[in-house]
């Protein structure tokens, strides 16, 4: 939804993380990173019950990489109420990752609309990233796939 959304020649085809190297990741100025939040908050794969899927073996090649010049957007997908003292918190993994390598975070989310109790995606009173809820708020997500797409357009050099 979110490549669709950009409806530009220039952009990529989304790759799954579980394919990708840090040299795919590289080799582009601007990415749209997302990921699930799973368990109590985490990335997939870094938690004992996901080893080997998604982030797990990717995040410590994120960590080490220079991201310096690099413009990220961030995306997250959670469960408020199913998950609501762990609301996509996976995604503020992932920023503390990108930014930690150097990266400069665009595309932050304001948290209004929202019910839930604690996040670690927060900073200060925005998500450091476009926050979707397919379980509960899927009526809004294409709404807000297109809101946030057009804010972050700019960032990305489109």
């Amino acid at each position: 939804m979110i490549h669709e959304a950009l409806a530009s020649d220039a952009v990529a085809a989304p790759v799954n993380i579980n394919k990708a190297s840090i040299d795919d990741l590289l080799a582009f100025d601007a990415l749209i990173l997302g990921t699930p939040t799973l368990g109590t908050g985490q990335l997939p794969g870094l938690d004992a019950d996901c080893q080997g899927e998604s982030w797990g073996e990717f995040a410590p090649e994120l960590e080490s990489a220079d991201l310096a010049g690099k413009t990220v957007a961030l995306f997250g997908l959670g469960d408020q109420q199913s998950y609501p003292d762990d609301f996509v918190s996976a995604m503020g993994e992932l920023y503390d990752l990108v930014t930690g390598a150097g990266a400069e975070v665009v595309g932050f989310w304001q948290n209004s609309g929202y019910e839930f109790n604690d996040s670690t995606a927060l900073d200060g009173d925005d998500f450091v990233g476009l926050a979707l809820d397919q379980d509960n708020q899927s009526d809004l997500t294409a709404d807000r796939v297109a809101t946030w797409v057009a804010s972050i357009k700019p960032a990305l050099g489109l």
